[in-house]
């Protein structure tokens, strides 16, 4: 075959392909398809912001609860529990977005349910929502659920926050609190080595922080 029947085969061989694919948009076309693609998306992106509008709604609740200093303890639980219902409706509308989990977590804490704050935190760091989270952002989290599990004191609960806290230090390595914990449980397994290492991270980060200082005069070293 010669240069020029090659040149004619390959330009029939393009327009086929350019008529068939103007076809298939035509059968798209005529079956709704884009726009209902399109309506997807605008519905998408409309609970999407319904969420984020309930999000920041709760996450300014939480923190004028935190901030009542002078008011009473009713006045608070009312606080935080009209955050809670706004945390709740941001999942609903949105429950692969971690963060709204994350303040559900938060609130539960300051409500004194840790139990409850930390089937948050799980749900905040299951694979359905922890995409969402930057690598530094799921290490936090990682923190506060260890955080949680060493205050409930049950059994179990020092490994698996060991667990967390590794992994957290790796996510966010200048957490200078999640290394300090972490020295803190490889204490109390009675793993000096390994609790001054750690203690020694937290006190690189955090110069004026005295916990890790304390430990390590405490340990030796």
């Amino acid at each position: 075959m010669d240069p020029k029947e090659k040149q004619a085969m390959y330009r029939d061989i393009g327009l086929q392909v350019v008529m068939i694919l103007a076809l298939l948009l035509i059968f798209l076309s005529m079956h709704g398809i884009p726009q209902k693609f399109l309506a997807k998306l605008r519905i998408r992106n409309r609970t999407g912001i319904k969420a984020k509008r309930h999000f920041v709604r709760g996450a300014q609740l939480l923190t004028q609860a935190r901030s009542s200093k002078n008011k009473s303890r009713s006045a608070i639980n009312n606080l935080a529990n009209e955050a809670l219902t706004e945390a709740e409706k941001a999942i609903q509308l949105d429950p692969k977005d971690a963060a709204s989990y994350l303040l559900k977590a938060m609130i539960l804490d300051l409500q004194g349910f840790r139990t409850s704050a930390l089937e948050s935190l799980d749900a905040a760091l299951s694979p359905l929502a922890a995409g969402s989270l930057a690598k530094d952002e799921r290490g936090d989290a990682l923190y506060k659920r260890a955080e949680l599990k060493l205050a409930t004191s049950e059994r179990g609960r020092v490994d698996s926050a060991l667990a967390d806290l590794t992994e957290s230090v790796i996510l966010s390595p200048k957490n200078a609190k999640a290394w300090c914990a972490l020295g803190e449980c490889y204490e109390g397994k009675k793993m000096d080595e390994e609790a001054k290492k750690a203690y020694k991270e937290a006190h690189e980060l955090a110069p004026e922080f005295s916990v890790p200082v304390e430990a390590l005069n405490r340990l030796g070293s």
